[in-house]
């Protein structure tokens, strides 16, 4: 790709990443909290199953009924896959700016 299209895909990208954080993040943060709170309640605290059940109904989305549950966890799962690799993509790119740049100051 010419410098200019990836400047312009990057900017785009970057917009896109931005806009998708907000919607993404809650579902997320809801999702590790409540699955790690329920390991942790079950191994360290020794809580029964059935005493944390409520948090694994939370986690899975079981409370939105059984036709919102799969599409609530689609969209969670196609949600953190967007971030990541937008992120990364973000990211790399970013490495490989400073890299460029860094051959130019070594004159190569």
């Amino acid at each position: 790709m010419e410098g200019s299209t990836v400047a312009r895909l990057l900017v785009r990208v970057r917009q896109w990443h931005r806009w998708m954080a907000p919607l993404v993040v809650l579902p997320l943060l809801v999702t590790v909290s409540t699955g790690v709170t329920y390991r942790l309640a079950k191994d360290w605290g020794g809580l029964s199953r059935e005493q944390v059940h409520w948090l694994m109904t939370i986690h899975e989305g079981e409370w939105l009924g059984p036709v919102l549950e799969p599409i609530v966890v689609l969209l969670n799962a196609v949600g953190l896959l967007w971030m990541l690799a937008t992120g990364a993509w973000l990211l790399l790119q970013s490495f490989r700016r400073q890299w460029i740049a860094s051959r130019k100051e070594a004159g190569g």
